[in-house]
Order: C-alpha cells, then structure tokens, then sequence
C-alpha cells in the first residue's frame, strides 16, 4: 500500500529545481532585474552609451562575485541565524535610528575618535555617491540632454525630473558629481595610509594584499578619474583616450575584485542592523548571568544560539563543572583558560580582573 501510494504521489514543483543552486537561482534573478530596469530606464534599449560597455559587464561579473560570497557566509549557521531572526526584527521603532548610525552617519565609529570617523565618512559617501552616480549611467537608468535655450534635462527611468539652467550650480554638480567623490576618496585614504603609517598596532596587524591592495585600487580610481577631467578641461582632449581605457580597467578590475577582498563589508554592512536589532531586543527580554560570577554578560537567546551554533559544528565545551564555556563571561572565561594551563582553577577566584569590562 506504501509503495503504492508513493507511485500516486505528484511531484512537487518549485522554482528551486530549475537551478543548480541558491547561487544560481539568485544570480538569475538579479540579472533579469537589471534587464528589465535597463529595458525600461532606455526606453526598450534605445538610450545606450556604449562607451559604458566595458563598466556594465565589470557591474555584472561584480554582481556575482558579490551573490557567490554572500551565499557562502550566508549559509553558516551563525549567519543563518542572525538573517532569519534580524529579518523578524526588521520593523522595530529603533531600526531607523539604528540604520542611520551604522549606514548613514557611522556612529559606531565616532567612538574610536574623530580622525578614523572622518575617514570613514569620506570613503564610505565617496563610493556610495560614485555609485549612486555611475549605475544609474551604465545602465541607462539615468541620462542628460541639452536644449537648444541653454537648459540642462535630467531623465531618469525614460522621465524628465530636472530641468535646469546649463550654467547653474544644480548643472554644475551633475558634471562634477564624481570629481567630488573622488577628491572625497582621495582625502579619506590618505588619512588611512597615514594613520597605517604611523600607528604601530596598525602597522604589526597590516599585510600589503589585504590591507594597502584596496585602498591602492580606490586611489587608482579616483586618480585616473579626475585625470580625465584634467586632460578635457586643460589639455583639450590629449591623451584623453587612454586615459579613459585606463580609468575603465581599474574600474573593472576593482569591481571585480570588490567581494573578495576587505572592501566586501562595504554591500556586506546593512545587515549589521540585523545584528544590533538581534542583541537590543533579546536583551530586553531577558539577560544571561555568568556560571561563576553571576554577572548578567549577554542576553539568554544569545548564549542559547552559541551553544547550539556549536554542537552543529560537532564542537562541544562542556565544563567538568556540567557548565558550558558560552556560559561564562569573558572575564571568566579567560580564567578558565588559564586554570587548563596553570592546573588552579583561578576562574572559580570571585575576584574582578583589572580588565573585566575589556570587549575581546
């Protein structure tokens, strides 16, 4: 009877079959989006500059990169679970704010001091600016004309947004919208060579393909950005056409580059909302006090999922005490540490370390 009842089952059928995998599933639909805004923002592709050829298929090979990277972090279960329990908190009253200092204003960074927050800002909004910028064109989403009368025509999605004088300042921006962000740019990573330069815990921590790679990238960029710029402007076009191969190599190599390397967390940050949303709320609802000092550390969802988090990796810290090491607190925790090595069990000492609110 079993048997046949399976034979009378109907197969199930689901958009996941069609694909080899999440990857490429969401790699495809990415695609078709960009198809269907760049068939509509041109007008049925009538409205496309082809000298921005080369930057569309870096747009598109980044776009993988950025999906295949995504995916494989996306699916280690700590992510999985800060995805699928920050995307229930998505619609909190404090998301907003939160968005703001981690995406906008960058807060988080305000409190390591002045000189890093001003770099970060100015890298930060330069990149987002120039993107903002540069998609938009690639794809014929956006593009300009000139009237006859002297006026400046914005179009956006086939759409008339702006019109406005030729000589104006709103004009005038437009033009010079990515000379800004890359002057912006320029600043922001001078200030980190300098600071990579001088610091000497930044200079033992650093290694040249990591660390000094991207912000060589970024500089390349800008430089061979405004020096297009410079060769229209001063030079009457010399020299502009390599220049512009150039400009559009290291923009492409970059983007290419981009998901792999350190400049990854520049797409990866908005989902630190998820994460500040994950600890404010399961906080509030109730803390975790430490197996040994009894000092409320972290919230209870959050050792929870550590724990299990763990045993799904097979990795188990149980305590001789029936405890698990996610249980104590940090303090604590680097106690224990020390009574393996030493053989006194200095964590079960009620005395404070003169660090016992260090964060690592």
């Amino acid at each position: 009877m079993q048997a046949k009842a399976a034979v009378n089952e109907k197969p199930v059928h689901s958009i996941n079959n069609a694909f080899a995998s999440k990857f490429a599933k969401s790699m495809f639909l990415a695609i078709c989006g960009l198809f269907v805004l760049t068939f509509i923002g041109t007008r049925m592709f009538t409205h496309i500059d082809l000298n921005l050829y080369g930057y569309m298929v870096g747009t598109i090979v980044f776009l993988g990169g950025f999906f295949y990277r995504f995916i494989a972090w996306g699916e280690r279960p700590p992510t999985k679970i800060i995805i699928k329990k920050g995307i229930k908190l998505l619609f909190r009253k404090s998301t907003p704010k939160t968005s703001v200092e981690h995406l906008a204003t960058y807060r988080f960074i305000w409190n390591r001091g002045i000189y890093r927050w001003t770099q970060h800002v100015l890298i930060g909004w330069g990149c987002i600016l120039a993107c903002c910028v540069t998609f938009p064109l690639v794809f014929g989403w956006m593009y300009f004309t000139m009237d006859d009368n002297g006026m400046y025509n914005i179009i956006l999605f086939g759409m008339q947004i702006l019109t406005v004088p030729a000589d104006g300042i709103i004009a005038n921006l437009s033009y010079n919208a990515l000379n800004i962000t890359a002057v912006m740019v320029i600043a922001g990573v001078c200030m980190v060579l300098y600071r990579r330069f001088k610091n000497m815990q930044a200079r033992a921590e650093q290694k040249f393909m990591y660390d000094f790679l991207p912000l060589v990238m970024l500089m390349l960029v800008s430089v061979t950005g405004l020096l297009l710029t410079f060769l229209n402007m001063f030079m009457d076009g010399h020299g502009q056409p390599a220049m512009s191969l150039i400009h559009q190599w290291t923009v492409i190599i970059t983007l290419i580059y981009l998901p792999f390397g350190k400049l990854a967390h520049i797409p990866f940050r908005p989902l630190s909302v998820f994460a500040k949303n994950y600890r404010e709320y399961y906080g509030e609802q109730s803390m975790k006090k430490c197996k040994v000092c009894e000092t409320e550390f972290v919230s209870t969802e959050q050792s929870k999922d550590v724990v299990e988090v763990l045993g799904v990796n097979d990795i188990h810290f149980k305590t001789e005490e029936g405890y698990h090491l996610a249980e104590l607190c940090l303090p604590c925790r680097r106690k224990y540490r020390i009574a393996q090595f030493s053989g006194f069990p200095t964590h079960e000492v009620k005395v404070k370390e003169a660090n016992q609110n260090a964060k690592g």
